[in-house]
């Protein structure tokens, strides 16, 4: 490119950086060379001389799921905001990629890098995510937990999370005041932090109302489509429904359980109540009431909040975004 516009290759990565006060006509020729040559600078090249593209890290568990598709969109949106490229990687749920994504990263000189998924919380994934939070640490990123429990104040981990239990509590309390008393539960998951979190709030809604638990309405599955659908058909297979209302762990589980319920020839909610979380597809398509998560909105904060503390120092935030509950037409109130 320089032999081609005539000049130097000092002179030609002094213009491309900025740092070279340029004649016009040698400026425009310099250009013309970049555009005809379809030039593309290389940034390992960049990142040795000393100036890096700036950047932040999403590590998320699947981009199909719409949950971790607008966290991720509310982290590309405030990294371009703050003139940041975003860098994307998948795990699949998989804690040995997530390492391999996180050090890859941190190589990348991403100046944070931000965990999205549903975690088992045991000492394993304590010690693993303290290990990464200083790691990062130590070239001067910054490590952000999204939707996933602090690691206490020695680790240098900003924490952005949702109010699950809050949620929870606030959907059940609808079920309960509308008169439902035998409500199903599908989404139990021991162990992992989101399920946790709403069941807690399940329970203690109907704790707050001085309903009896019975652990019998709480089904395991995961927070998927077709598990809604395999949770529901098998619970109607075991005999006539033995409640009126169901909160489902999140929308997709409302939308297979939907199906399952319409397969057997039940209406929602003439025949049976439903409620979900998260407020994302297909709980317009279903006039589903559900909870509210600000998905964009976490994306959003973790960037913010990381580049802050970046420039800050301090303890590193921890902040737990709110939810509430939209109302539409799912349930029934029992006469």
């Amino acid at each position: 490119m320089a032999a081609q516009a005539g000049v130097s290759v000092a002179t030609v990565s002094r213009i491309l950086t900025g740092s070279y006060p340029a004649a016009p006509a040698t400026r425009a020729r310099v250009l013309r060379a970049v555009k005809d040559l379809d030039y593309v600078a290389n940034a390992h090249a960049r990142a040795l001389a000393g100036t890096p593209n700036k950047s932040v890290a999403i590590v998320l568990n699947s981009v199909i799921s719409p949950h971790y598709a607008h966290v991720a969109q509310g982290v590309e949106a405030q990294a371009a905001a703050e003139g940041r490229l975003c860098l994307i990687g998948t795990t699949g749920g998989d804690p040995e990629r997530e390492f391999a994504m996180v050090k890859f990263m941190r190589e990348q000189h991403a100046e944070a890098v931000i965990l999205v998924g549903n975690v088992v919380a045991d000492d394993k994934y304590r010690e693993r995510m303290s290990r990464y939070a200083r790691s990062l640490a130590a070239i001067g990123s910054r490590l952000v937990l999204c939707g996933r429990p602090p690691l206490g104040p020695d680790v240098p981990a900003v924490v952005v999370e949702y109010d699950h239990t809050g949620g929870a509590f606030a959907a059940t309390s609808h079920l309960l005041s509308a008169g439902h008393e035998r409500i199903l539960f599908l989404g139990s998951r021991p162990g992992y932090t989101t399920a946790e979190g709403r069941l807690a709030g399940y329970r203690q809604a109907l704790t707050a109302y001085r309903m009896r638990h019975d652990p019998a309405l709480e089904v395991d599955g995961r927070l998927e489509w077709h598990e809604g659908h395999r949770m529901m058909t098998e619970r109607l297979a075991a005999g006539p429904p033995d409640f009126t209302a169901v909160f489902c762990g999140n929308d997709l589980i409302a939308g297979g359980a939907y199906r399952a319920l319409a397969e057997r020839g039940l209406r929602v909610p003439d025949d049976v109540s439903m409620v979900g979380f998260d407020d994302l597809p297909p709980s317009l398509d279903l006039n589903l009431t559900t909870v509210h998560l600000p998905h964009e909105e976490v994306g959003r904060t973790a960037v913010r909040l990381a580049l802050e503390h970046e420039t800050r120092g301090g303890s590193p935030p921890h902040v737990i975004l709110g939810t509430h509950l939209v109302v539409r037409g799912s349930v029934r109130p029992r006469r």
